[in-house]
């Protein structure tokens, strides 16, 4: 391990300077986002590095639509925790624009007041184009901030609808915001992200009483339905958590006492049952596979062969006189070096 990598792990881990330490924190973050091939280099040193340092924090997913006070209701909650005696990262993924290919990045305005706090870490990140309403990066930054001590990493999604799961597969609890007059109990059965949801929170309750009840109800039920017929890790048993809907109103910090002792009564039972460890277990092995997956798409497109076919094909496919499955075979046998089919114009 190089001496610069020693430093640098030095710096996030041994946290004597929390000001040194937030600035190498972000360092580290910004060289494992990088694309560049010196600097993925360095980057996969850096985590070999960090990972006997990680593993000791929350991992916490937030997820919901745009508007239902997603990050209100992180900073109400970060504030509660710091307040607890307890030191809070928060990933904020920023959805980027399809047009501009640029993102606001305007979560760290929105937390106001968490984002003074010296005990709390916020880093907002474009999504640059990546489902799931994550960052391509992201498990890489929570690496970084557990190795820097952080009790609770909080991983804020775009919250853009049904495909909000990919942070699922990186945390330890999967937690969905609603709102109090979000459908009926079918819209509640209906939405995919709910199977997977651990805790589902009624936010803005305070705004209607009436309809925040009726929607705990309809929830509460359908995670029942779910239970019996959905994730198997939701199954009814004693020995398992099973989902559970809450109330809260973020703005006036009521219902985050009650939230918060609904998480620590998951991580004791997933704790002890060793479900935690299962999961975290698969989503390492899930996490491999999704960047070998990546690593050969790229290499795919870089293949010289590739490279010289890429351009006819794509001309031949736009203008409908091949079609996409066989210009996809033919891709794939160059880039095998078997003799491909032969392209007809």
């Amino acid at each position: 391990m190089g001496t610069e990598v020693t430093e640098r792990v030095a710096a996030i881990t041994q946290g004597a300077n929390p000001a040194l330490q937030r600035r190498a924190m972000a360092k580290a973050i910004t060289l494992l986002e990088s694309t560049r091939a010196d600097h993925r280099a360095q980057g996969d040193e850096l985590l070999t590095a960090m990972l006997p340092f990680t593993g000791k924090s929350f991992r916490l997913g937030i997820s919901g639509v745009p508007g239902v006070g997603k990050s209100t209701f992180i900073e109400t909650l970060g504030l509660y925790l710091i307040g607890k005696g307890l030191h809070v990262a928060v990933l904020a993924i920023d959805p980027s624009s399809t047009v501009s290919g640029g993102s606001i990045l305007g979560d760290k305005t929105r937390m106001e007041q968490l984002s003074m706090r010296p005990e709390a870490y916020i880093r907002p990140s474009p999504s640059s184009g990546t489902l799931g309403g994550v960052a391509e990066k992201t498990r890489e930054a929570m690496l970084v901030c557990e190795a820097a001590g952080y009790d609770v990493v909080i991983v804020e999604t775009v919250g853009v609808g049904q495909s909000e799961i990919a942070v699922h597969g990186m945390t330890d609890m999967f937690c969905v915001l609603q709102l109090p007059n979000a459908g009926d109990d079918l819209q509640a059965i209906k939405k995919g992200v709910m199977e997977l949801a651990d805790l589902v929170v009624i936010n803005k309750a305070d705004i209607d009483p009436n309809a925040a009840t009726r929607a705990q109800a309809q929830i509460t039920s359908s995670l029942r339905l779910l239970g019996m017929h959905g994730n198997p890790d939701h199954a009814t048993s004693g020995a398992l958590w099973q989902p559970r809907v809450v109330q809260i109103s973020a703005l006036l910090g009521q219902g985050v006492e009650g939230f918060w002792e609904a998480v620590e009564t998951y991580r004791s039972l997933q704790t002890g049952n060793g479900r935690l460890q299962l999961r975290r277990e698969k989503q390492a092995l899930a996490w491999m596979w999704e960047r070998i997956d990546h690593g050969l798409k790229l290499a795919f497109r870089e293949h010289p062969a590739v490279r010289d076919m890429l351009p006819q094909v794509q001309q031949e496919v736009a203008q409908g006189r091949l079609a996409a499955s066989t210009a996809a075979r033919n891709l794939l046998s160059a880039q095998s070096g078997v003799a491909q089919v032969a392209i007809k114009t």
